[in-house]
């Protein structure tokens, strides 16, 4: 195989939930995304190259697995501003169009709410609860309250309020009432659908890093407060993404291909987290089982059938393999890759770069096997590129928990569903679906 260019862009993401009891004809509610690097984002900076933008997206990957330590609290782990993706809904009635961070790790969906004790800096104005009709705070011992963890939650007892307390790793903090709103969301009909009394956190105390873009955050994850969970029978329990790696048809009609779905069995360890079981990665035609230590014999498993071994993340950028799997899967693609030369990442971040020479490179087809699903990797999904002659390898290691992360996923229909808990995967032209 040679290589093509590698194109390190998402543009326009589209998120669909298939909408099953808010119209008397199904049809989908598709959200777009934005990814933080698109040249459609507000954060997008012109000055900064693609060797840039992958090294930052290198530390935020980073600083993003130690979220989902076991060793951690659910939210205590979380750089306030390391989302990859803005999602926009509106909220309230009359409705209140909101922009914040997609996150498929996060469970309560949170926005900046006037009055403010302390509100961070925010470009577009702040969501103010009292021109809502529809508003409503929870008491503190309704079923949302409940549903927090005792970290998290409190009780504002003199007017029987619940409130959420959420503090990240970087010292950022969120803090405000457990309400209810109606949200919208847009439809494929051109017309957005309403879901009264979606349960949220409207902060009024927040503070740290978080980017002025983002309103807060809207949590997509498998907990009991989350959006798709709160949804749930309306879309069917089951909801997907697109992640679009091209900017050449980003906005126009584009051609989808669609080819075979696979279906991967989600295990379950975390109410919040989307887990996966993977079996074994193939590099060329060497398969190497995922144990740590790889094929050499001396390893053990590292699967975990009942409960999964991997979390498929939409906000992280990089995959993180674990590290004693890694010594013999780095070692499988080295030995694959022809016509270059093994070089250093210049920023000394990523470990397998390749310098190509007077021939063409030619870089090994690598297939992830996981419990019920073989997902093919192209090379735009295995490998980036830094300048025009290196490009790296899109995997690095992790003593963390290992995670599948969003380059792996671009040009698929990733589906989700919550109820028969399997993740789908069907290769497709995400380009072709921001028309």
């Amino acid at each position: 195989m040679r290589t093509q260019i590698f194109i390190y862009c998402f543009l326009l993401t589209i998120i669909t939930f298939l909408n099953s009891s808010y119209s008397t004809h199904s049809q989908d509610l598709t959200v777009k995304l934005i990814h933080r690097d698109s040249p459609h984002s507000p954060l997008y900076n012109h000055l900064h190259t693609v060797s840039d933008r992958l090294h930052a997206a290198f530390h935020r990957s980073i600083s993003r697995s130690r979220r989902f330590s076991t060793k951690t609290d659910l939210q205590s782990g979380l750089i306030a501003n390391g989302g990859e993706y803005f999602m926009s809904i509106s909220i309230g009635t009359p409705p209140w169009k909101v922009m914040a961070i997609a996150d498929t790790g996060s469970d309560l969906t949170w926005i900046q709410c006037k009055p403010c004790e302390h509100c961070y800096k925010q470009k577009s104005p702040i969501f103010d609860k009292s021109h809502s009709s529809t508003y409503k705070t929870e008491p503190c011992d309704s079923k949302p309250c409940n549903a927090l963890s005792k970290k998290e939650e409190g009780c504002d007892q003199s007017r029987n309020i619940c409130k959420y307390r959420y503090t990240y790793a970087d010292q950022s903090f969120t803090e405000g009432h457990v309400a209810t709103e109606t949200i919208y969301i847009d439809s494929s009909s051109g017309s957005p659908v309403s879901f009264p009394g979606t349960v949220f956190g409207c902060g009024y105390n927040n503070g740290g890093t978080f980017d002025e873009t983002g309103s807060g955050i809207i949590g997509l994850g498998s907990g009991p407060l989350s959006l798709i969970s709160q949804l749930g029978s309306s879309i069917g329990k089951k909801f997907s993404y697109c992640l679009s790696h091209t900017s050449s048809s980003t906005n126009g009609t584009g051609v989808i291909n669609q080819l075979d779905t696979f279906q991967a069995k989600q295990g379950k360890t975390s109410n919040t987290y989307y887990y996966l079981n993977l079996e074994a990665i193939t590099v060329g035609k060497t398969k190497i089982p995922y144990t740590r230590g790889g094929g050499g014999g001396g390893g053990y498993s590292l699967n975990k059938t009942n409960s999964g071994n991997i979390i498929i993340d939409s906000g992280t950028t990089f995959t993180l393999l674990e590290s004693g799997f890694y010594d013999d899967f780095g070692a499988a693609v080295v030995a694959s890759v022809t016509g270059a030369k093994r070089t250093s990442d210049p920023q000394g971040i990523l470990t397998h770069c390749f310098k190509a020479g007077g021939k063409s490179m030619g870089l090994p087809e690598i297939t992830m096997h996981f419990t019920g699903a073989d997902v093919k990797l192209s090379q735009i999904n295995a490998f980036v590129k830094l300048s025009e002659d290196i490009v790296c390898l899109s995997m690095i290691p992790t003593t963390e928990v290992a995670i599948y992360g969003n380059l792996v996923q671009t040009d698929f229909l990733v589906g989700y569903d919550l109820e028969a808990k399997k993740v789908s995967f069907q290769s497709i032209d995400c380009s072709g679906t921001g028309s």
